[in-house]
């Protein structure tokens, strides 16, 4: 994964298109990790942006599973994206601390100014909205992730601007 700047200065990663040839040279480096599903699947996300459904069959070859436990891994983790994401990434954290200081109304508020549901990506492939558990910014929260970027202290205002961070 590379990143690089767009017009308005963030930092946003970029992926490689999918290929059934790249996908083989990252499972055959890391076949032989012990619980090697996840490193792979963790490059494969990396490098692709997403878990495409043609690399279920080529893991479970490599590692000797079937092509359901490679499915079960997959769809288990939210952390996996089974479709690329949009340009944008914006993840609301939905741990006990954000919940306790009101990110599901700012959740609900993402969702009504994108005309995006959690874990959909906007028809323009702008932006990708998902729920995160637990950035780690419990002292911060509400906290938020954009193109891997942590915001804290995240308010109506804060979210306003991110909102129109993405639509840029």
């Amino acid at each position: 994964m590379d990143f690089h700047d767009d017009e308005g200065g963030a930092n946003r990663p970029s992926y490689e298109p999918w290929s059934e040839a790249r996908a083989g040279e990252i499972i055959a480096e890391l076949r032989s990790l012990d619980g090697a599903t996840l490193p792979i699947l963790h490059a494969l996300q990396e490098s692709f942006g997403y878990v495409p459904e043609d690399a279920v069959p080529l893991i479970a070859a490599a590692l000797n599973l079937s092509r359901a436990e490679v499915h079960g891994v997959v769809t288990f983790y939210h952390d996996f994206r089974r479709e690329p994401a949009g340009r944008h990434v914006l993840k609301i954290c939905s741990a006990e601390a954000c919940q306790a200081m009101g990110c599901q109304d700012l959740a609900a508020r993402a969702e009504r100014a994108l005309g995006i549901a959690m874990g959909e990506t906007s028809r323009d492939g702008q932006v990708t909205l998902e729920p995160v558990y637990c950035l780690g910014l419990c002292a911060v929260a509400p906290s938020a992730m954009i193109d891997g970027r942590m915001v804290g202290r995240l308010d109506e205002t804060r979210l306003d601007a991110l909102v129109a961070e993405v639509r840029r």
